[in-house]
């Protein structure tokens, strides 16, 4: 057995030193005070096990914890609920000893068996996780349900046992996502559906209100199993709020973070504007914003029309409109993730080339469909640039403008023949390939409520994304990495997706706030690391 106490920032990397686990938070923090962030839109669920938007990722992970953590304002792991773990030579055995004494929310401590049942829960088919496909290298998962999962043991009340079918690359990463998360069954099975509005788990902060379409309250866990954090008493998040208005708000001194970012129509302004950009936080993500085409809504089943999709888009144009803050996307994966395939140039912008295939797919004069869209600006902006340039190959797109969680709603259902991802955009949950792949271009993710909107399967790619994932061993890195490439060229073939941009983030942030510029630009806790920020006054 090798025993690790600390983790890898890719499975496939070497081990790092114990102390790079460690965090050292802002010695100039101060405790106490409270927050303001605001949403247009009001947060769908708080059930790690079936949230999966941009907006509710963050206030997940400051509620509940996994086995595994990153280091804040990184893509590093490091233990979390897991006090330490060994892992077999095989690479099909994790065992891992959790910390003592953390509790619940609702004052109960957490044991292995908690462990096993949230991972049966989120495998569970009934439980309709969205994320339920991230665990399908645990043993038994085929046959997830009731009965829990063959392959999650708990050997006593501090250790659980899992055992994968075949070695994964990414099974660290996988412990440290929301879905992972611990929930106790008692809270889950008082509150039934309404586990949602009713969270409870052992994160630094719980829910202390929830009034619909207005505000939601997290206060601090004095009983956090972390020293020292969070600093914060309190963070209150307002929805309903127009993102022009919660930048006015910030200006005035009413609001510390606009959660829906600096909106495009102000950017310039806001940029122009010393004292203002001098609160802004820039950082890169592992981002995509893309276009999904329904392979089970005709005309989208035919790869002619897919592909002229792909070539009606003049992707430098859109992103313009967001004030140059990407740059145009030619594959799913973004340049800065691991197996991003070098000099691909994708589908050129091609008006002409795009009406010649319709031509071949006995289309010559376009059809009608429509075009789903979050109704958050900038996005209604895209999907007219979006409208406009399928218009001029004889396409006829009808804008769906809805809030967030009914667009995702209908990607999940399949009812949705396209659908402009922004605002929704698949920015990683792990820094490694095959997260840009399993969820949302994989079999896994084209079930009922998934997150693969274009309702793509390919078996034989299915196949090669598992081979990918099976390659544990650092020496076969570089072969991983290209069939990973291999696999995401597949899928450009197959053109179910039309990729848009890679977009940067800016967060903008009160003078009160304080804490290190990357806990703004979290790659993990996305948009803000709140249990490390803090204010100062």
């Amino acid at each position: 057995m090798k025993r690790l106490l600390a983790s890898t920032a890719v499975m496939l990397a070497l081990a790092l030193p114990a102390l790079a686990q460690d965090y050292t938070p802002d010695p100039a923090a101060k405790p106490g005070g409270s927050i303001t962030v605001t949403y247009k839109d009001d947060v769908a669920t708080l059930d790690p096990a079936i949230g999966y938007d941009w907006q509710n990722w963050s206030m997940i992970k400051s509620l509940f914890d996994g086995l595994m953590d990153y280091v804040p304002g990184t893509t590093t792991l490091r233990p979390g609920l897991a006090e330490s773990y060994e892992i077999s030579e095989d690479g099909l055995t994790y065992t891992f000893r959790l910390r003592a004494g953390v509790k619940f929310h609702n004052g109960r401590e957490m044991t292995a068996e908690d462990v096993k049942y949230s991972l049966d829960r989120v495998t569970n088919p009934e439980t309709q996780s969205p994320g339920a496909g991230f665990f399908s290298a645990i043993a038994g998962f085929e046959n997830a349900g009731p009965g829990g999962l063959s392959g999650v043991e708990v050997v006593d009340p501090l250790t659980v046992k899992i055992t994968l079918s075949r070695p994964d690359a990414t099974f660290l990463h996988v412990m440290a996502l929301n879905f992972a998360s611990v929930v106790p069954k008692e809270a889950v099975d008082e509150a039934g559906a309404d586990f949602g509005k009713k969270p409870v788990g052992t994160g630094a902060f719980k829910l202390a209100e929830w009034t619909l379409g207005q505000r939601l309250v997290f206060e601090k866990n004095a009983d956090y199993w972390r020293p020292g954090v969070p600093f914060l008493d309190s963070v209150v998040f307002e929805v309903g709020q127009e993102p022009v208005v919660a930048l006015l708000r910030l200006q005035n001194g009413e609001v510390d973070v606009p959660g829906d970012g600096i909106p495009p129509a102000k950017f310039t302004e806001v940029m122009g504007d010393p004292a203002q950009a001098a609160r802004v936080v820039v950082g890169g993500q592992l981002h995509t914003g893309y276009i999904t085409l329904n392979v089970t809504i005709p005309p989208f089943d035919k790869l002619e029309v897919r592909k002229a999709v792909n070539m009606a888009i003049n992707k430098d144009r859109i992103v313009q409109i967001i004030n140059g803050r990407a740059v145009p996307a030619t594959q799913p994966l973004p340049p800065s993730m691991p197996g991003y395939t070098e000099g691909y140039a994708g589908y050129p912008y091609d008006p002409e080339g795009a009406k010649a295939l319709l031509a071949e797919a006995g289309l010559a004069d376009g059809f009608e469909t429509e075009l789903y869209v979050m109704n958050t600006d900038p996005n209604p902006r895209i999907a007219q640039a979006i409208q406009q340039d399928l218009a001029a190959i004889g396409i006829k797109a009808n804008i769906q403008n809805l809030a967030q969680a009914n667009v995702i709603e209908a990607g999940g259902a399949g009812t949705a023949p396209m659908i402009w991802s922004g605002g929704m955009a698949w920015i990683a949950d792990f820094p490694d390939p095959s997260n840009f792949y399993g969820p949302i271009l994989g079999c896994a993710g084209a079930v009922d409520g998934g997150w693969n909107w274009s309702k793509f399967c390919d078996p034989v790619l299915d196949a090669k994304a598992a081979e990918a994932d099976s390659m544990a061993d650092p020496a076969k890195a570089e072969e991983r990495l290209k069939l990973w490439s291999d696999v995401y060229m597949g899928v450009m073939e197959q053109a179910p997706w039309v990729p848009v941009f890679n977009e940067e983030r800016y967060t903008i942030k009160s003078e009160r706030m304080g804490g290190e510029d990357a806990l703004y630009v979290d790659p993990v806790s996305i948009p803000v690391n709140y249990d490390y920020v803090w204010v100062k006054e």
